[in-house]
């Protein structure tokens, strides 16, 4: 992949010093087979867009703590390296909470075994664990 620079300034993005307005559009590399990837973002390029924003599912990425996986339909890097092939930006949106009509929005169901843990918001236990996944 080269490498891109983006920064904003005087209210523009920029990207490798160039102004560029981004038009993105979503798709959810788990939700589509890995052989599908180029034809959906070709066709997504096709329609005009310049960027991808995808998300990021925690309970897909680290089904049991600790235990990662990001292979097959979850191999994220090669998603990226598909789109950047093709030109395309992405916008990553890790989370940890999800709002993709997907179940507990993403968070990892383990997470409901954490003692005095409550979910998005400044709760030690729940840090931690996001924590766990950022970093990983």
């Amino acid at each position: 992949m080269k490498e891109i620079t983006f920064k904003i300034e005087k209210g523009k993005f920029l990207v490798n010093g160039e102004p560029k307005q981004i038009i993105s559009g979503a798709i959810h590399y788990f939700r589509i087979l890995p052989e599908l990837w180029e034809d959906r973002l070709i066709k997504a390029k096709q329609c005009g867009l310049n960027a991808i924003e995808t998300y990021m599912c925690w309970n897909l990425h680290e089904p049991q703590e600790g235990k990662f996986d990001f292979s097959g339909m979850l191999d994220i890097e090669k998603f990226i390296k598909i789109a950047s092939d093709l030109e395309l930006l992405v916008i990553v949106r890790p989370g940890p909470y999800i709002c993709a009509e997907w179940d507990f929005g993403g968070l990892p169901a383990w997470l409901l075994e954490k003692k005095d843990i409550k979910f998005r918001c400044m709760n030690k236990p729940f840090l931690k664990a996001v924590d766990g996944f950022y970093c990983e």
